[in-house]
């Protein structure tokens, strides 16, 4: 798939989801704020139930990037947690690598995030980590590596140009953009976290 139809199949995906998932949707989606296709502009009949929460779980999915075995095993993981499962969830993929790239402004979307992390352009404490779904711990510190730093898209996010079009940087993260590098200082809160859903209807969808 080349780079053009993944975004706009991101688009699509936005307009069917009712979010924006890449800055280039939420400028489209500004325009059409409605589900795409010729009945796009209509009037939804009344949604039942399992719908509902099926809508709000493949919201979840596509932000994170994730797949559907992927985001089940997040869900039975947090049913073994203390607390809220749902509140566990929203940690637990917060906690991605790929999310906290994003979140720092080192990348302008999920999917650039991911392929920063599997081509290896990304740092744990040092260390190159090339899986998108790493847990990082509160005290990491993730930074692009040296070399990579010279090249021109991550002189570009040191610049801070991805910041205009990312929701402010959270409370649980420490950010030094200039060296391209970010410390998770804490466990992140369920309601700082930038992302659109009811993670109670997520947890009922799986819990049915």
């Amino acid at each position: 798939m080349t780079k053009v139809q993944r975004s706009r199949r991101q688009v699509r995906l936005s307009r069917a989801l009712g979010i924006a998932l890449t800055p280039k949707a939420q400028r489209i989606f500004e325009k059409r704020p409605y589900a795409p296709g010729e009945h796009g502009r209509t009037r939804r009949r009344t949604e039942s139930d399992y719908a509902v929460r099926l809508r709000e779980k493949q919201r979840l999915r596509a932000q994170y990037g994730v797949s559907e075995k992927q985001l089940r095993a997040v869900y039975e993981k947090g049913t073994h947690e203390a607390g809220q499962t749902g509140n566990a969830m929203m940690r637990d993929l917060e906690c991605r690598l790929d999310a906290l790239v994003l979140r720092a402004g080192i990348a302008r979307t999920t999917a650039q995030a991911r392929q920063y992390v599997v081509h290896r352009h990304i740092l744990v404490d040092g260390n190159i980590v090339d899986r998108p779904s790493y847990h990082v711990r509160p005290g990491q510190t993730i930074q692009v590596k040296p070399k990579s730093q010279t090249t021109v898209p991550f002189q570009i996010a040191a610049e801070g140009v991805h910041r205009d079009v990312l929701p402010a940087v959270p409370g649980y993260l420490d950010v030094e953009l200039a060296s391209l590098k970010a410390t998770l200082t804490r466990q992140p809160e369920p309601e700082e976290i930038p992302v659109q859903v009811n993670i109670q209807y997520v947890v009922e969808y799986y819990a049915r």
